[in-house]
């Protein structure tokens, strides 16, 4: 299958996984005119993160648990330009520090400049976690009429506090998974039990979709026999009163991709989208993938 994505040279690669904490595991630019000058050649906006370096444990934590993720890196590399500016050293990186107004030795912040260098959108501070970052390159991407992988906006969603929880029993929940795990607005998928039915249980981003619309989808798909809900949810759809969930063994999740696609260091939003497309729709899966 042709790799959609931009590859990274592979020593550049391993400087990256051996770069200090504080700024993950993107292989970063260190020019803002080098950076300037590829945004303008490649249409796509300069991700400028400002970082002390070395950092205080809030720094560390940013490039361990956000500027590590697979996807969001995928992002940054992908789809943006990434530019790296120490916040707390002299030289170059002192001289953008003072053009852009920027504190020294501050926690990290990440604008996002134009060809131009100007910002994009306004300027945030406290930007501190892997859902409002993710939200932010979103913006960043619409407001320059670039397209958001899908990848992207799972990350957001996964990462936000819109997520809700219901159970859909169904004769299979290997297929239930699969099939619901389709639809947007899914964003995991867990094979279980709930009063003696096989059940998906699923977390939904409500903003993007309602359960009535997730039960419509997998009533066409064959997967919805009943809902475990406190209330009606559509038409001719039994409802049973929840109960107690006991989740289902470990071979009896993401059963489309076991044994041929390793799920270790995915996400349970990945995991759940590479699982739903795998055997249909290769291409789709891959999108959710990391390739170097």
């Amino acid at each position: 299958m042709k790799n959609p994505f931009r590859r990274i040279d592979t020593t550049i690669r391993a400087a990256a996984l051996k770069q200090p904490i504080e700024v993950g595991t993107v292989a970063w630019n260190r020019e803002l005119t080098d950076a300037l000058a590829q945004s303008s050649s490649t249409g796509k906006p300069v991700f400028a993160l400002f970082q002390e370096v070395p950092g205080c444990s809030g720094c560390k934590q940013f490039g361990r648990d956000v500027l590590s993720d697979p996807l969001v890196v995928k992002a940054i590399e992908n789809d943006f330009i990434p530019l790296l500016i120490h916040n707390n050293t002299g030289g170059r990186d002192a001289e953008v520090l003072a053009a852009y107004g920027e504190p020294s030795w501050n926690y990290q912040v990440v604008r996002f400049l134009n060809a131009d260098g100007a910002d994009i959108i306004e300027r945030k501070d406290k930007v501190w976690s892997t859902g409002p970052l993710a939200e932010r390159m979103i913006a960043v991407l619409e407001s320059a009429g670039a397209e958001v992988p899908p990848y992207l906006r799972l990350v957001e969603q996964e990462h936000s506090d819109r997520l809700e929880t219901a159970y859909i029993a169904q004769s299979c929940f290997w297929v239930g998974e699969m099939e619901l795990g389709k639809i947007d607005g899914v964003v995991t998928t867990e094979a279980g039990w709930m009063g003696g039915d096989e059940v998906t249980a699923i977390q939904f981003d409500r903003a993007a979709t309602t359960l009535g619309e997730i039960v419509d989808a997998g009533r066409k798909a064959g997967v919805v026999s009943s809902v475990y809900a406190q209330d009606s949810i559509a038409d001719g759809v039994p409802v049973k009163k929840p109960s107690t969930y006991r989740v289902a063994k470990g071979s009896d999740q993401k059963r489309q991709i076991r044994g041929h696609i390793e799920t270790d260091g995915m996400s349970a939003a990945q995991a759940t989208k590479v699982n739903a497309f795998a055997r249909n729709s290769k291409e789709t899966a891959a999108l959710y993938l990391v390739r170097d």
